[in-house]
């Protein structure tokens, strides 16, 4: 019992961390794979900053992992599941959105 209330503990941190738009954003940009902080600045257009923070805070939680080669550091997610379970989160919102969409229609039309 007390591993579970633990592990609810850990799934906490991690929902707070991935609570942040940017943060889903950065998430969305790796999934294809490896990125520079150079190349998420690019792709997110905002400031070098704020993407770092954002990276650092995802790292610290075990959420992204690092690779450096030459100059460079590389971000990549640490397990694809993370990924995976922002997809499903996405899907169930979208199923909801379409849903609240055909209630509008119905009320209007009715």
């Amino acid at each position: 019992m007390k591993q579970d209330k633990t592990l609810f503990e850990l799934q906490s941190e991690v929902c707070k961390t991935l609570a942040s738009p940017k943060r889903l954003e950065i998430l969305n940009a790796l999934k294809e794979g490896e990125k520079t902080v150079s190349e998420l600045v690019e792709i997110l257009g905002v400031p070098k900053a704020n993407v770092s923070q954002h990276l650092a805070v995802m790292r610290h939680k075990g959420i992204l992992k690092t690779r450096r080669e030459g100059v460079n550091i590389y971000y990549s997610v640490s397990n694809a599941k993370v990924i995976q379970a922002c997809i499903l989160m996405r899907e169930v919102l979208t199923e909801q959105m379409q849903e609240k969409s055909k209630l509008i229609d119905i009320v209007t039309q009715g």
